[in-house]
């Protein structure tokens, strides 16, 4: 930046006209560029979660007045009317029958304990009896041969392998208590240890994690495969801490389907490793994170929430209709997409498509009236000129309107990234509980378990029995994807 000279009064007043008129202009480009340095703190300062793609924890102490951009529905809490309701109910066979007699009347003292039993009251109460560990012992026959008089001995069960040791059926529970209800490990052992009465050691529940990772296998390549056959995919990043260094969690992701891998690198280079992006010929959604775009054999549909996280900051800020225009546009071709959806109706009709896309492009015209492109530098520089967060935004919009209101033109696209964010959100709980992951080794055993856990809740198995299954060799595969006609 130039250095404006300091001058006295009695120097101001020999300077000439023309250097009065530079010393003017200098001045002029000075303020300039003060004033959009102001400009881009306070817009810094004036970003949160709630108007930005800043995570909730970066909010601090000082915490922005909460604003969802939901709408409401009027709903009261609770079950909504024509909710299949569930209730605990009682059984016709139950495990166990106590009877209480009735020996005097509480009125009047008569002696009943000759008398018939009329009927009986019945209530239930379901609960669980105590638990401890069960020791199965395993003992292999050993016999002397009559013909070659060698001492032979039987082969124990698969997967007995040691004297004394733990069965897959506690296996499964500690890395169901680690990895998917994120209990850190010296809680994990010293539950089991009141549970059961045997409280394993730290390396117990990491063996465990490292067992059910290999027995998942199967399943893991299966997500792959079937994440390259879905029609819509979800895709996300976010940082993780990984021996005290930044790396990157990545995820791709359906209704039906996880898959997380972690790598050093965020961009392109990551996504190529992984080997999924790269392969997607359909419908891809994410936000605007440019390395996505460099993958051109797929369709890009971009996330609305951002849209509307991004154009609530504009309003706010810069006070620009035309942001809040835009976020109301968005949220009613929502509605009216899930208004047909729920009439089992496919598309919009064309007319309805052709009003929202000229309201689309005229409320776009109005932002690029009130933020013109920013002037040409004398000097040319590196790089893009710099432009206010508006234009760019309405840059963004313009340029990729066909990903932007790809939900309007397919109902089966989303409005929004939401299912991939809530995928990804559980390991950054993880991190927030534990801090970070000591290895490398170890956040990749936490992230192919993850994908094999969400994988099957998704698709309504038990994750322990998953758990389970995958230390017996019998792991959860998940169900084909049906193709799209």
């Amino acid at each position: 930046m130039t250095t404006v000279p300091r001058f006295e009064r009695e120097q101001l007043e020999q300077l000439d006209k023309g250097e009065l008129i530079d010393l003017v202009l200098l001045l002029q480009d000075q303020m300039d560029r003060l004033e959009r340095r102001v400009q881009q703190l306070e817009d810094q300062l004036a970003k949160h979660s709630g108007n930005s793609s800043k995570p909730p924890s970066s909010d601090g102490l000082r915490k922005p007045k909460t604003r969802s951009l939901r709408k409401s529905e009027g709903r009261k809490p609770g079950g909504q009317k024509g909710h299949e309701g569930h209730t605990l109910e009682m059984r016709t066979e139950p495990d166990h029958i106590e009877i209480h007699g009735l020996a005097h009347c509480p009125h009047c003292e008569t002696d009943l304990s000759v008398v018939a039993v009329a009927d009986h009251q019945r209530r239930q109460v379901f609960d669980i009896p105590p638990v401890q560990i069960e020791v199965t012992e395993h003992q292999a026959e050993i016999k002397q041969c009559p013909e070659c008089q060698r001492q032979v001995q039987a082969e124990f069960p698969v997967g007995v392998t040691q004297p004394v040791q733990y069965g897959p059926g506690l296996k499964a529970q500690a890395s169901y208590l680690n990895t998917y209800q994120l209990i850190p490990v010296a809680r994990t052992c010293e539950l089991l240890g009141d549970f059961y009465g045997h409280a394993p050691s730290w390396d117990f529940v990491k063996q465990a994690n490292q067992a059910v990772e290999v027995g998942s296998a199967p399943a893991l390549a299966e997500i792959k495969r079937q994440l390259l056959l879905a029609k819509v995919t979800h895709c996300d990043e976010s940082g993780l801490r990984v021996e005290g260094q930044l790396h990157w969690l990545h995820t791709v992701s359906t209704d039906l389907l996880t898959y997380f891998a972690l790598h050093r690198k965020r961009g392109q280079e990551a996504m190529v490793a992984i080997g999924i992006l790269p392969q997607l010929t359909d419908w891809v959604m994410h936000d605007h994170w440019v390395s996505y775009l460099a993958f051109a054999a797929c369709n890009h549909a971009f996330c609305n929430a951002h849209h509307l996280r991004e154009l609530q900051f504009i309003t706010d800020q810069y006070e620009q209709p035309w942001a809040e225009e835009m976020a109301q546009l968005l949220c009613d071709i929502k509605d009216e997409v899930a208004a047909e959806s729920a009439e089992n109706v496919r598309f919009l009709a064309s007319e309805r498509l052709a009003y929202f896309e000229a309201k689309y492009d005229d409320i776009l015209q109005q932002g690029f009236e009130v933020n013109p492109a920013p002037e040409k530098p004398a000097v040319k520089k590196r790089g893009r000129p710099k432009q206010s967060p508006p234009k760019n935004l309405l840059d963004r919009l313009q340029k990729h309107k066909a990903g932007t209101l790809a939900f309007m033109y397919d109902f089966d696209i989303p409005f929004d990234n939401n299912l991939a964010e809530r995928d990804i959100r559980m390991i950054k709980l993880k991190q927030k509980i534990s801090g970070t992951f000591r290895t490398r080794t170890g956040a990749d055993t936490f992230c192919a378990i993850r994908s094999y856990i969400s994988t099957t809740r998704k698709q309504g198995g038990n994750v322990i029995s998953a758990l389970h299954g995958a230390l017996i060799g019998q792991p959860f595969i998940p169900l084909p994807v049906a193709l799209p006609v």
